[in-house]
C-alpha cells in the first residue's frame, strides 16, 4: 500500500504566508531599535568587504583590515556632516533676517485668513497657542529623550555591527549553508553570492548616483545665486537616497528654504526647475547607468516598500526597504513554491519576458498528408 500526499490547498498556503508576513513585521515594528542598526551595518559590511579584502592581501592583519576599513567608513561620514554642520552654521548667522522674513509672511497670512474666511484676529491667536501647547505636550513626555537619544545610540552601534559582521563573516556564510540539507548547499552559495553582488553594486552606486546629484543640485542653485546652495544641495541629494519620496521632500525643503530668503517668483520656480531636471537626469541616466540594472524591482512595490518601511521603522527603514526587497527577491525566484512572489516584485512584464501567456498564437491546422509527401 503506497502513501500519497496531496498538496495543500491554496487557501491554505495563502493563509500561511500572511500569517508570516504578519509576525515578521511585527517584529520588526517592536525589535526595530536592534533589526535596523543591524540590517545598516550589514549593507556597510557588504560596501566595505573589498576594501577589507585588499588590505589582507597587502600583508595587513584581519583585525587591523577590518579596524582601519571601519574607520574609513566613519571618516567619510563625519567629513560630510562637519561640512553640513559649518552650512548650517552659516546659516544660523542669517537667523534674524529669516525670522523677520517669517514674521512679514506671517501677517501677510493672517490678513489673507481674515479677508477670505472671516476669521479675526483673536481667533487666529487662539487657534495658534493651542496648536503650540499640543506641540509642547508632545515634546515634553518621556519618549522625548529616547527620540533624541536613539539616533545617537544608533551612530555608536552601527561601527561596532559593521567591524563584527566582517570578523565573523565566515561563521556566519557556514551557519547559512548548513541550515539546510545538503542536497540544497549549491543553490544556497549561489543565492548568498548573488545577494552579496547585488548588494555591493546597489550600495557602490548609490554612493556614486549621491556624489552627482550632490554637485547637479549644488551647481544649479549657485547658479540661481540661491543661499546655502551647498547646504540645499548636499540635503537634496541625502534625501534622494529614500526612494521616490526623498526626492519630493529635498524639492519642498528647498523651496521652503529659498522662500524665506528669496521670495521673488523667479527664483522659487528656478529652484523646482533645477530639482526637476535633476531628477530627470538622475531617473533616466544616472540609476540605469551608475546603480546599474541589478536591482531588477517595479515601481509599485518600490512605492509600497517604501511606506511599509517607513510605517515599520521610519526614515531608516525607508532606506532599507530596496535593498530587502531585491534579497527577497533573488530568494524568491529559486524556490519553487515562491517563484510567483518574485515575479510580483520584478520589473518584467509577461510580454517582456516573451511569456505566451498574454499573446495570442494563430494556431494552424495541421496539413493532410498526400501522396507525394509520403
Amino acid at each position: 500500500m503506497s502513501l500519497t500526499t496531496t498538496p495543500a490547498p491554496f487557501h491554505e498556503k495563502l493563509t500561511y504566508s500572511l500569517l508570516a508576513i504578519g509576525l515578521i513585521m511585527l517584529g520588526i515594528y517592536l525589535g526595530q531599535d536592534i533589526i535596523v542598526p543591524l540590517a545598516l551595518a550589514g549593507l556597510i559590511a557588504v560596501l566595505l568587504r573589498p576594501v577589507e579584502a585588499w588590505l589582507t592581501r597587502l600583508g595587513m592583519h584581519k583585525v587591523l583590515a577590518i579596524t582601519l576599513a571601519v574607520l574609513l567608513a566613519v571618516v567619510l561620514v563625519s567629513g560630510v556632516a562637519i561640512l553640513l554642520s559649518m552650512q548650517l552654521s552659516d546659516f544660523s548667522d542669517e537667523w534674524p533676517k529669516l525670522k523677520r522674513n517669517i514674521n512679514e509672511f506671517y501677517r501677510d497670512a493672517r490678513r489673507w485668513i481674515r479677508r477670505e474666511y472671516s476669521v479675526s484676529y483673536s481667533k487666529q491667536a487662539e487657534y495658534l497657542k493651542n496648536a503650540q501647547t499640543k506641540t509642547l505636550e508632545n515634546f515634553q513626555g518621556a519618549e522625548t529623550l529616547g527620540v533624541v537619544t536613539g539616533p545617537l545610540a544608533t551612530l555608536i552601534l552601527i561601527p561596532i555591527y559593521a567591524f563584527l559582521l566582517l570578523y565573523y563573516r565566515t561563521m556566519l556564510l557556514h551557519f547559512m549553508v548548513v541550515l539546510f540539507a545538503e542536497k540544497h548547499k549549491p543553490r544556497v552559495l549561489e543565492v548568498l553570492g548573488e545577494i552579496k553582488a547585488i548588494i555591493q553594486s546597489y550600495m557602490v552606486g548609490l554612493l556614486l548616483e549621491t556624489a552627482v546629484v550632490a554637485v547637479l543640485n549644488s551647481v544649479g542653485l549657485l547658479l540661481l545665486n540661491v543661499q546655502y546652495a551647498m547646504l540645499l544641495g548636499i540635503m537634496a541629494a541625502i534625501l534622494n537616497l529614500v526612494p521616490y519620496i526623498g526626492g519630493l521632500v529635498a524639492t519642498a525643503l528647498a523651496v521652503m528654504v529659498t522662500f524665506i530668503s528669496h521670495p521673488d517668483a523667479h527664483t522659487l520656480l528656478g529652484v523646482v526647475g533645477v530639482f526637476i531636471a535633476v531628477q530627470f537626469i538622475d531617473n533616466n541616466f544616472l540609476v540605469p547607468l551608475i546603480v546599474g540594472s541589478k536591482v531588477k524591482i517595479n515601481a509599485l512595490v518600490s512605492i509600497v516598500g517604501v511606506l511599509v518601511g517607513g510605517a515599520l521603522a521610519g526614515l531608516s527603514g525607508m532606506f532599507l526597504s530596496i535593498p530587502a526587497i531585491a534579497m527577497m527577491k533573488v530568494v524568491f525566484d529559486r524556490i519553487d513554491g515562491l517563484k510567483p512572489w518574485g515575479i510580483l516584485l520584478g520589473d518584467q512584464t509577461p510580454e517582456q519576458a516573451n511569456n505566451n501567456l498574454f499573446r495570442l498564437v494563430n494556431k494552424r491546422k495541421p496539413k493532410k498528408k498526400t501522396d507525394e509527401d509520403a
